[in-house]
């Protein structure tokens, strides 16, 4: 009989497993024939997320030198590198370029057709365009994996489970906000992926409050305006008259931070320094376990800080009063942050050329405005700021930090659940929106139609319509009949609203306190409750306590989804190839 093997979701992250499976083949797998079953209800390649069906107004967040589904020699893995084409190569387009979403979509798509060209000639794949409802079957027999729509399920050797980001059940305030929408002709969006999100019942010239500032918004923000008919001419936005007026606020009340405009120059720093796999393997062996804030977070800063002086120091020594060798011995040797701050206000005369973590992750702590307009004109001040300093090479220290945050979420992938404030900070200064997308929230908050509330945004259902307050501006609020929660559903598995994962829960699959589903950091097998990994079940992504940035990422940057796929394809095809049974009797 021929294996199966069943992978559940394919975008992305399904596609690049598909392409370490075809890379790792002709040397793991010897059996006489497998058939892959790629189940989603979206088209192989992009997904849902990435499918080539959505609105060309929305872009990628990322410029298209600055993706890639192929690895290269800095991805840690023991499977051969197979490079291919970055997007901008792939499309012929100027590598700064922000693409579309479509163009993604058709990359991914291409990507997925080469895969498959490459599996050897006994490996066939069939996509079956319905959605997975549960998997069944014993940990020594074969599983089932139930489609809606099919009688029969599909049998299966093995199984991984790729299905990226998740709708889920609502949390107690959104089920009590949206049942007070129901109950007084309200309108209430709870967290949604925007381009999936209907936003017909908000009424043009009609106040909007929306709860999120990331890249959820700039979404709804797009629909909302050129979506609907609005232009801009140079700086200045040309409404349409179908728009309604967004009021926007959220924990920090600012949005993330432009895309860096300046491509790199000169040596990079040398990462990991002060949080690698050593530091890992000694947190990981910590019987007692570890705590995230009090013993991962203080090597993270570290080592960021170190990123960010080393670039300092050697790219613009001028703006330094020590020599980098005498200030890199005194900063490894510092053992507390107060004898860091010190050693940095003695050797960084000016202060906006220091790192600051806290300023950067909360901008508007303890700010105050005597009034609305004060902060709309504070808060255009700020973000030109930001565009002006991002798009400027005499601050490339702040690209030296991002490349040490992708070595940081390397790291901590190794971990576990580091909780979610990790992944929020992460995409704030690392994967915000592209310079253009901010230019434009300045022409649409001088036309009126985009107001910022301010930071620890908290919104009220009261007297017939949601009310919005922010410490950010004393004693101002906005009603409004219509609000929007623009972020993704936290992934919490006993809390999605598709069956498959609440399924594996019930199932015995454990989860973190977090709510996501607990693998082995090694090739990504399920756990149970006491610890055991599955034999033949795995699971990859962003619902998982080992989620990375992304599926896909930037050019020679070790590319931590890359090194999960070749783990687990590694894995799948050593069992298959073989040592199943030996693994079904331990």
């Amino acid at each position: 009989m021929r294996q199966q093997l069943v992978i559940v979701g394919a975008g992305p992250r399904g596609t690049g497993i598909l392409e370490r499976l075809a890379a790792n083949a002709p040397e793991l797998y010897a059996g006489s024939g497998l058939d892959i079953h790629l189940v989603d209800p979206h088209p192989p390649g992009g997904g849902r997320i990435w499918r080539q069906a959505q609105s060309p107004l929305l872009w990628m967040n990322s410029q298209a030198e600055d993706v890639t589904m192929f690895t290269d020699d800095t991805v840690t893995m023991a499977g051969p590198v197979r490079e291919g084409p970055t997007l901008h190569e792939w499309a012929g387009l100027d590598g700064r370029t922000f693409p579309d979403r479509q163009l993604q979509g058709r990359y991914l798509r291409w990507v997925y057709d080469r895969a498959l060209a490459d599996l050897p000639p006994n490996v066939t794949v069939h996509h079956h365009p319905h959605r997975a409802l549960r998997v069944g079957g014993s940990r020594e027999g074969r599983q089932q994996v139930w489609l809606e729509g099919r009688p029969r399920p599909l049998p299966a050797d093995l199984v991984i489970l790729a299905v990226g980001h998740q709708d889920a059940e609502l949390a107690p305030e959104q089920t009590e906000l949206s049942a007070y929408a129901r109950e007084h002709g309200l309108v209430h969006l709870p967290p949604d992926f925007t381009a999936d999100s209907d936003l017909s019942a908000l009424e043009p010239g009609a106040p909007v409050l929306v709860r999120g500032f990331g890249l959820a918004f700039v979404d709804l923000m797009v629909l909302l305006t050129e979506g609907r008919g609005g232009r801009y001419e140079g700086d200045t936005y040309v409404p349409s008259g179908r728009e309604p007026v967004l009021y926007v606020g959220s924990r920090r009340g600012v949005p993330y931070h432009s895309k860096i405009g300046y491509d790199w120059t000169g040596d990079r720093p040398p990462l990991p320094r002060f949080l690698g796999p050593v530091e890992v393997a000694q947190l990981l062996a910590r019987p007692g376990g570890f705590d995230f804030r009090r013993d991962v977070w203080p090597l993270a800063e570290k080592e960021l800080g170190f990123a960010h002086y080393h670039r300092l120091f050697t790219a613009h020594p001028g703006r330094t009063a020590m020599a980098w060798a005498d200030f890199e011995e005194k900063y490894a040797a510092a053992g507390d942050p107060a004898e860091t701050r010190a050693l940095v206000a003695a050797a960084v005369p000016d202060p906006a050329d220091r790192l600051d973590l806290g300023v950067l992750d909360h901008p508007l702590e303890g700010v105050r405005y005597a009034s609305h307009d004060d902060f709309q004109e504070g808060l255009r001040t700020y973000i030109e700021a930001d565009l002006a300093r991002r798009h400027d090479p005499a601050h490339s220290a702040d690209l030296a930090v991002f490349l040490g945050l992708l070595s940081v979420y390397g790291q901590l992938v190794r971990l576990g659940d580091t909780g979610s404030w990790w992944h929020g900070f992460f995409s704030y200064l690392a994967s915000g929106p592209p310079g253009p997308r901010l230019r434009q929230m300045l022409a649409l908050s001088r036309a009126g139609l985009l107001r910022f509330v301010g930071a620890g945004m908290a919104v009220t259902a009261e007297d017939g319509v949601f009310r919005a307050t922010s410490p950010t501006v004393p004693g101002f609020s906005v009603e409004a009949r219509a609000l929007v929660e623009a972020r993704l559903p936290e992934p919490a598995i006993t809390r999605a609203r598709d069956s498959l994962l609440r399924e594996l829960h019930a199932d015995g699959a454990a989860e973190t306190p977090e709510g996501l589903l607990r693998v082995d950091p090694g090739d990504g097998r399920i756990l149970d409750r006491a610890g055991r990994p599955h034999p033949r079940r795995f699971a990859l992504g962003p619902y998982t306590d080992a989620r990375t940035p992304g599926a896909f990422t930037r050019p020679r940057t070790g590319g931590p989804a890359f090194r999960q796929n070749d783990a687990t394809a590694r894995a799948v095809l050593a069992l298959l190839g073989g040592s199943l049974e030996k693994e079904l009797a331990r």
